[in-house]
């Protein structure tokens, strides 16, 4: 008999999560795969088996949910599924993949920008639950973002709304992931965070980040850990990564007049080494009355933000919930 819990799926560009998540917003089970990086083939086949997996570990069958939601990186068009050419997986072009997984696993699927999708987590049961005007910002390899705008997600035109990452806040600034110059992305990222940090020790300037092995070896982790206790070097890379946050966020603080800004990823994860320069330049930059109304607060969902936003994508567009 079929029930009311759907299976969701995050995909990331080293590691995919799966899960069955009730109408509640609870996770029944996970199940944890590497996600493979030989083509759009392969992932929809790893992703079949991991949700065959999920679903027995939550006692039910395929043929029990009531739909499935994958978050995937973008872009992507939410209303045809399909995923145009994400930059982290492999050999992806134009991949119709909520056709590919419904015909695989035989449940109906929809699919939403990853980011989006997280969005959607918090806004359902996560930090920004009853808050019907968000952005949700991850920072971690990269940078994304999803509006939740009176109640629901935008989208926008094209489908492709919510890309703060390639913003532009350094005009003559590196070039981004994307192959344009002075994105967010391009200076603010974990990726970015790890490029400071090895071109400073490269350049011979003095940190204890230099005795953790080859500069190409440093992580935005490594370096948050030497920021935490005290290493300057670090400490500046950091302030100036939420610094250009801080420009991104006064600026969409501007134009959205949201109630909250919600960090999740991994580079979130350092506190306030990001939140003071984050909140200090938005105070500085952006017009009072907004920057007075907006919290700028940590994720709640942490890794399950993707997987609870996915299903809430289920519920939404399915019509059963919300």
């Amino acid at each position: 008999m079929r029930t009311r819990a759907v299976v969701s799926i995050d995909i990331g560009g080293t590691k995919t999560l799966s899960a069955v998540v009730d109408p509640a917003g609870r996770v029944l089970s996970r199940h944890r795969i590497e996600t493979p990086q030989t083509g759009p083939g392969a992932v929809v086949a790893a992703l079949a088996r991991s949700v065959a997996a999920v679903a027995a570990s939550a006692g039910l069958r395929s043929e029990d949910l009531l739909g499935m939601g994958v978050g995937a990186p973008g872009p992507l068009d939410p209303a045809t599924g399909v995923v145009f050419e994400p930059p982290n997986l492999v050999g992806w072009r134009d991949v119709p993949l909520s056709a590919l997984l419904q015909e695989a696993t035989g449940i109906r699927t929809f699919v939403e920008n990853d980011a989006n999708a997280a969005a959607l987590g918090e806004a359902w049961v996560g930090a920004g639950a009853g808050v019907r005007d968000l952005i949700y910002i991850t920072v971690s390899t990269g940078i994304g973002g999803g509006l939740v705008l009176n109640g629901g997600l935008y989208h926008g035109v094209s489908g492709t709304a919510g890309e703060i990452g390639h913003m532009t806040v350094e005009p003559d600034g590196p070039v981004c992931t994307c192959g344009r110059r002075g994105h967010l992305e391009a200076v603010a990222s974990g990726q970015a965070i790890a490029r400071m940090a090895a071109d400073a020790v490269r350049a011979g300037r003095p940190t204890r980040l230099s005795a953790l092995g080859p500069p190409e070896g440093l992580s935005a982790e490594a370096v948050a850990r030497a920021a935490a206790e005290g290493d300057q070097l670090a400490g500046e890379i950091f302030a100036r990564a939420g610094a250009y946050i801080g420009i991104a966020v006064a600026s969409l603080v501007n134009v959205l007049n949201p109630a909250m800004v919600i960090f999740g990823g991994g580079v979130s994860k350092a506190g306030d080494l990001l939140f003071d320069p984050v909140r200090r330049v938005v105070r500085e930059r952006a017009f009072e009355r907004p920057a007075a109304a907006v919290r700028i607060v940590p994720a709640a969902l942490g890794d399950d933000a993707g997987v609870i936003g996915a299903a809430a994508v289920v519920y939404r567009r399915g019509g059963e919930l919300l």
